[in-house]
């Protein structure tokens, strides 16, 4: 636990929000609205998100977590139905596995990309396996075609889970549109930020359809067409649903941060080559892979501290710290959770490897170049 003396001596946090005055504009202009919820501007938002991402269709939820969940069940996942994940992705893409009713099966993941590997998926596949949720780790992209060509040959959907990568491109086509769905998240560390709020992609009529109306709780008609034709209250209720919307606040907030992506990844891939130029030549520490480095999105820049280099991970963790620099770890592989431990058997080498190097330095585009120097210099000190 920080002290709040340790936490008055950060010079450097791990993350900070971008909030610019046009964002909050959009937000007063929101709520002056007559609709707080399922109205025009979550239209609008879903809209722009489909062009930005060159998909058929774009509906707005209220975080990743429960857009993941509305995606299995739009494939007909369901109790005694298995689902593939890395071993090394944040829980919701576990739980939201468990909230549709069905087994969440753990694989490991490459080294050197950190994404779910493609032999792993394979040896994970049983009679029972449905799906396969590949994660873009940090922004990375997949190895799409691998999975897509173990999806058609092993009769597998196929729903990316793209919390991190908001503008990354796997060969020219943006991620979440090369499996049945893409889910995007909108937590206020991510690329850009509804506070909280999630996005689905789908080529798919029926797909799109089916969520729309389950994330509003299997209402058959939202709000502004119950209010501007026939009576409110005459709608229908096909199926169980969810109150999983995206209100007017938020999506106002991500028209106007989808505005600046460009912008926001071009800075984050500056500081990206930052940390590359100047950690380079730092014995036993691991930088980020090249691999696909020109279609990320650059959402976490996560270094590896090795047997070579003359401290651990959690010595450069609690030295950092000391030096006024907050860092974390992306992330605990599931199998280490108490409810997941029914996956002892598994070895997870390349997991348990990873969590013993892996730390993600402070990265967001407002970084200044007093902080990035910080940064570098602290480590080259300690490490040195």
């Amino acid at each position: 636990m920080w002290s709040s003396d340790t936490l008055s001596k950060i010079k450097v946090p791990f993350f900070s929000h971008l909030i610019s005055r046009s964002d909050k504009n959009a937000i007063i202009n929101a709520l002056n609205s007559n609709l707080l919820t399922d109205g025009p501007i979550l239209r609008k938002f879903e809209a722009e998100f489909a062009k930005f991402t060159d998909s058929n269709y774009a509906v707005g939820t209220s975080n990743a977590t429960t857009s993941l969940h509305l995606a299995l069940k739009s494939i007909g996942i369901k109790k005694g139905d298995e689902v593939i994940v890395p071993n090394i992705t944040f829980i919701a893409t576990a739980n939201a596995v468990l909230q549709a009713g069905a087994t969440p099966i753990l694989a490991d993941v490459e080294y050197d990309t950190m994404n779910i590997s493609g032999h792993e998926i394979l040896k994970k596949i049983t009679s029972r396996t449905r799906a396969v949720i590949p994660v873009h780790f940090a922004g990375r992209p997949c190895n799409m075609d691998e999975i897509v060509e173990i999806g058609r040959k092993r009769d597998l959907k196929i729903i990316e889970d793209c919390a991190h990568a908001i503008g990354t491109k796997y060969r020219d086509k943006h991620v979440g549109n090369f499996g049945e769905i893409g889910c995007f998240s909108f937590y206020p560390t991510k690329n850009i930020t509804t506070i909280e709020g999630g996005m689905i992609i789908t080529n798919s009529k029926k797909i799109a359809e089916y969520i729309r109306t389950s994330r509003n709780h299997g209402i058959n008609r939202n709000l502004v067409q119950r209010y501007s034709k026939g009576k409110p209250w005459e709608y229908d209720v096909r199926d169980f649903g969810y109150n999983f919307r995206l209100d007017e606040i938020r999506a106002s907030l991500g028209i106007s941060q989808l505005k600046r992506i460009d912008e926001i990844n071009k800075r984050r891939k500056q500081i990206y080559d930052f940390y590359n130029k100047y950690l380079v030549d730092i014995k036993g520490m691991i930088l980020p892979s090249e691999y696909n480095v020109e279609t990320n999105s650059y959402h976490l820049y996560v270094i590896k501290i090795t047997k070579q280099c003359k401290k651990t991970r959690d010595q450069v963790y609690r030295e950092l710290l000391r030096h006024g620099i907050q860092t974390t770890v992306h992330y605990k592989p599931l199998n280490y959770f108490t409810m997941f431990k029914k996956n002892g058997k598994d070895r997870f080498d390349i997991s348990r490897i990873l969590y013993r190097q892996i730390l993600s330095l402070p990265f967001y585009p407002s970084m200044s170049e007093t902080q990035l120097n910080h940064v570098v210099k602290s480590l080259h000190k300690i490490l040195s």
